[in-house]
Parts: structure tokens; C-alpha cells; sequence
């Protein structure tokens, strides 16, 4: 079976898995399996967006390389498999590290990130709630380069199949014991905190995979008790479909 074949059942059993887990071992045993926003994150953020997407980002790349022939000077091609998918993991999660950090403190890119935050439980599906805008500049800037340099089809197979798996896993209702880990790996219980409605400034907790990053920039901070609330300091205010949330993001600025 190939790469490509094998992702979608990875990401379905992994998904199964996060359910069951969060059965057996919840964080927050209140939350609901079907809460508030399910269906409008499964079926609108991660089946249609998702889908939709896709098609929109591939044409994207497409054409960038037809202008520039990239792709056929295939400037990684020579390097093993596992040194491109460590290359292409580590550089685009600096990244996201840096962009979501940027989001947070920049009021016009905050505007395409708060419908991540507008969740009010947090669970293996949380992650797919990504403004569409965010979606678009996100993952063009993580798989552009690997069709550029001519990088190996797997890799973004892999790309694809470790962002879908991680998203849930940080995201989801687990208890995960702290654990040196904590250092390097990025896992639920920080994420958790970094979804609190009473996060301290612009936030903590950016890192998506390699915690590194937190503890490197000084964003780390370690869950003191668990977070009394998920959601936006004004979430009142925000929409519950998914076209209005989308739509939000386009709101005038109010006067100061």
C-alpha cells in the first residue's frame, strides 16, 4: 500500500484512539464527547475547509512552479528520506512557533487566529477549528518548500499525517503526567493552558511539536491548576456558524 493510501487510516485510527483515551483517562471528566461546536468542526472545519483547501493550495503550488521550475532543479532530492522529513518537521515547526507567537501579539493576524481560541472545550478535535485565511498561509508555507526542493513525495505525506495526529494529541481531553518530556515534547496539558480564556499578555504555551521552542524564547509556562475556562475574553461576541465565524474575521476595528 502506498504513502499516500496509508495516511487517512492513520489519521482515522488515531483519532479513534484519542476518543478512547479521553473516555478513559479525561483531563476535564465534565466535557462531553458531542459539546457545543462538534459538528461545525468536524463536518465545516475539517471535512469541507480541509477538503476545500487542498485543492486551493496544491493550485497554488502548481503554479508557483510553473513560473519558476523549482521543482525540477529538486535541490533536496539527494538526501535520504529521513533527513528530509527531519529538515522539513523541524524548520516549519520554527516556524509555526514564530507565526502563532506573532498572532497572538499582532491585532490584524490575531484576527484569523481567534476562532482557534473560540472553542469553549478543548478536545481531539479542537484543532481543526483554523480560520480558512490561516489554513492558506500556514500550509502553503509548510508544503511550497517541499515541492520546491524537489523533497521526496513521502515527506509530505508525513508532513500531513504528523500535523493531523499532533494536532489532536495536544489538543485532546488526556491526563498526561508531567515528565522531563515536557522539555522537548509538546503535549496537552501546556496546550490546555495555552487555550485558557485567562491567559496572562499576548499568552504562553506557542509551541506545537518541539516544546523547545517555549522554553528556548521564554514562552513556557508550566500549568499551575487547571484552566477554569476555554474560549475568547469576549466570546459572546463571537458567531456560532461556521460561514459567520469566517466571516468575523473582517469586522472594522473599533476606535480607540
Amino acid at each position: 500500500m502506498s504513502s499516500p493510501v496509508l495516511g487517512l487510516p492513520i489519521i482515522i485510527v488515531s483519532a479513534l484512539l484519542f476518543i478512547g483515551l479521553e473516555r478513559r483517562l479525561p483531563y476535564d471528566r465534565n466535557q462531553a464527547l458531542i459539546r457545543d461546536g462538534f459538528w461545525i468542526d468536524l463536518v465545516g472545519y475539517g471535512v469541507i475547509q480541509s477538503y476545500l483547501l487542498g485543492l486551493v493550495i496544491a493550485q497554488l503550488i502548481q503554479s508557483i512552479d510553473t513560473l519558476t521550475g523549482w521543482s525540477h532543479q529538486r535541490a533536496l532530492s539527494s538526501w535520504p528520506l529521513g533527513w528530509q522529513c527531519l529538515f522539513f518537521f523541524v524548520i516549519h515547526d520554527l516556524y509555526i512557533y514564530a507565526f502563532h507567537r506573532l498572532q497572538h501579539a499582532n491585532k490584524y493576524l490575531w484576527r484569523i487566529h481567534e476562532a482557534h481560541h473560540s472553542g469553549q472545550a478543548v478536545d481531539w478535535l479542537s484543532g481543526t477549528r483554523s480560520h480558512a485565511l490561516e489554513i492558506l498561509i500556514n500550509q502553503s508555507v509548510e508544503f511550497a518548500p517541499i515541492i520546491l526542493l524537489g523533497a521526496a513525495p513521502e515527506v509530505a505525506v508525513f508532513k500531513g499525517v504528523i500535523d493531523a495526529v499532533w494536532g489532536m494529541y495536544i489538543h485532546s481531553n488526556i491526563a498526561v503526567r508531567p515528565s522531563a518530556l515536557d522539555y522537548v515534547i509538546n503535549g496537552p496539558t501546556m496546550h490546555r493552558t495555552h487555550h485558557s480564556r485567562a491567559f496572562r499578555g499576548t499568552g504562553t504555551n506557542f509551541a506545537t511539536k518541539l516544546a523547545i521552542w517555549d522554553w528556548l524564547f521564554g514562552t513556557a509556562h508550566p500549568p499551575q491548576q487547571k484552566p477554569a475556562a476555554y474560549g475568547l475574553a469576549d466570546q459572546e461576541h463571537f458567531p456560532n456558524g461556521f460561514v459567520a465565524q469566517q466571516l468575523y474575521a473582517f469586522r472594522t476595528f473599533e476606535r480607540s
